[in-house]
């Protein structure tokens, strides 16, 4: 057994080169080397929860400290109230709302609150984090099953998150992600402007620049307005992608998940054909195996038999935790509404909203050099040409 910050080479193998977050969890973080212990994949239990309710009785002084973090944990709590909707799912109540309407993304740490509902809902620490990061590199290079582009903290920690720090999951996940990417390249070729046009022009995707109440990011689908003859299924998902890969940039977003809208208005039989067996099945990746996001919600509206035709080929390939997630409310948008207020909806779904074609908020966001160099990490290269063309 040896600390986690003990000396320069035990601290880049246990938390890969990250030796600020080191030095700051060394006296919280044992990591364990034997080749003979058991790892558990599943949970690293705190090792400092107990510690910080023992009471001592050796000093005034020690009794004040005490006392003083009881009461923040109790504030914590407070700020911590869950409003739960019929989904009956754990949401952050009266969440941050900074920058409601400004098209940007946060980059940042999460803040407190955003931490507390990840050890509660992820189990999420920083001891976890220092432990299962190394765990999950180290897998990765002994199964070798897959070969990222990147293996630092950052990037792996999303598909720890989308698992709840899972490791064996967590695993499978990005074995899933690199194999799809292999089977579709066509979906991750470089952003292309005039495509984004169309759909976004066509009012097919939206993503708006605020957040639900609970700090969640919407993504909002109308596939009655979608022409199967003027572009493919594969340009959706393109689009798509492309949004999920920027979208979960977002420390928060990894953790508090996102919600999707589905508005299935004036969809025919057209769009019932080109449902292929390969289209279900790469939407099925995109959702649930190959991509490291954590989706809270699905809110289906206006839904009619053609849906119906349409679900009955999914349904048998969703898992009971997804559709557990799928919400169906036709054209009553009071049933939304127990869901995602109106104050955070569009005003086509009884709300107070302004609308934004998604390739505008791409637009906006590459503007930012620190998002052109996570976009580049991550294979998009962003030339002067292409932020010319969104311009």
């Amino acid at each position: 057994m040896y600390k986690c910050g003990k000396g320069a080479e035990e601290m880049q193998k246990s938390c890969g080169n990250d030796e600020k977050r080191c030095r700051k969890v060394q006296k919280k973080c044992e990591i364990n080397v034997g080749k003979g212990n058991e790892k558990n994949s599943n949970f690293v239990e705190s090792k400092t929860a107990a510690k910080d309710h023992e009471l001592s009785i050796g000093s005034d002084s020690k009794n004040q400290r005490t006392l003083s973090k009881q009461t923040s944990d109790v504030k914590k709590q407070e700020d911590l109230k869950t409003c739960k909707g019929v989904d009956n799912m754990p949401e952050l109540e009266n969440y941050d709302k900074l920058d409601d309407e400004q098209i940007t993304l946060d980059l940042s740490e999460p803040p407190p609150e955003v931490m507390e509902y990840a050890r509660m809902e992820l189990g999420e620490t920083e001891e976890v984090k220092c432990q299962t990061l190394q765990e999950f590199r180290d897998m990765i290079f002994e199964r070798g099953e897959c070969l990222p582009h990147r293996m630092d903290d950052a990037f792996l920690i999303r598909f720890l998150r989308a698992r709840n720090f899972n490791i064996k999951s967590a695993h499978k996940l990005i074995v899933n992600y690199y194999n799809f990417k292999e089977e579709h390249p066509e979906i991750h070729q470089q952003l292309n402007s005039t495509e984004m046009r169309y759909i976004g022009e066509d009012d097919v995707i939206t993503v708006p620049s605020y957040r639900t109440q609970c700090g969640r990011r919407l993504m909002i689908y109308r596939f009655g307005n979608w022409n199967p003859r003027k572009y493919p299924a594969e340009m959706l998902f393109k689009a798509t992608v492309g949004i999920l890969e920027i979208g979960m940039l977002e420390p928060r977003q990894q953790i508090m998940g996102g919600i999707a809208i589905f508005d299935l208005k004036d969809i025919s039989m057209t769009h019932a054909w080109s449902v292929t067996p390969q289209v279900a099945s790469m939407m099925l990746s995109v959702m649930v195996t190959a991509f490291p996001i954590r989706i809270h919600a699905l809110h289906i509206l206006n839904q009619s038999w053609v849906f119906d035709a349409i679900f009955a080929v999914f349904k048998p390939l969703l898992d009971a935790n997804m559709r557990n997630k799928l919400f169906f409310h036709g054209n009553n948008y009071e049933s939304l509404h127990k869901h995602v207020l109106p104050q955070y909806l569009p005003k086509a779904y009884g709300g107070i909203r302004e609308e934004l074609p998604y390739y505008k908020w791409i637009q906006s966001i590459i503007k930012d050099p620190k998002i052109i160099e996570e976009m580049n990490k991550m294979g998009y290269v962003i030339t002067d040409d292409i932020r010319d063309s969104f311009s």
